[in-house]
């Protein structure tokens, strides 16, 4: 494991350590998902849905994807920020 989980209790530095590769493959599968519909974000391409000017399919499914990589992100981040503010606790 990398020297900056050195000073972390060995449970918490598993948790950063899953929880930093989470948020790694989140961010950059949700960069894929949008970019192969040549979009920015959830809400632009969930309005390019409802003005017809991409198909449905497999365009919602790539919509769905995108939410749940956000989703997920925002919750690994949390479990982060929670498990180094236990460690933080005075």
């Amino acid at each position: 494991m990398d020297p900056l989980y050195d000073s972390l209790p060995p449970d918490t530095a598993m948790r950063v350590h899953l929880a930093a590769r989470l948020l790694y493959e989140t961010r950059e599968n949700r960069r894929r998902v949008l970019a192969a519909m040549g979009i920015a974000d959830e809400e632009a391409l969930l309005g390019r849905i409802r003005c017809g000017e991409v198909a449905e399919h497999p365009a919602y499914e790539h919509y769905l994807a995108a939410c749940i990589l956000r989703d997920t992100h925002s919750s690994a981040r949390q479990s982060m920020a929670d498990a180094l503010n236990e460690v933080n606790r005075p």
